[in-house]
């Protein structure tokens, strides 16, 4: 397909997925590493508290709360 094929059905709203090779595609910056911390029992506690609360995992919480304070370093 044509680049200005591609771009009109795009454009016009049509479903072009069919015609994109997805086989290589990354997310930016989504590579993961795994590390290990250690937490005093008062604050997992408390984590799996607002996990509960949220109907999310503990690592959900811890993620994206330290992904809330990185972005205020950054700005």
């Amino acid at each position: 397909m044509k680049a200005r094929n591609f771009d009109d059905d795009f454009d016009s709203g049509k479903d072009v997925t069919g015609s994109l090779d997805l086989s290589g595609a990354r997310r930016s910056n989504q590579a993961f590493k795994r590390v290990n911390v250690d937490f005093p029992i008062w604050m997992v506690e408390s984590l799996d508290k607002e996990a509960a609360r949220l109907g999310v995992t503990r690592q959900s919480v811890i993620k994206v709360w330290l992904a809330e304070r990185l972005e205020t370093l950054e700005h």
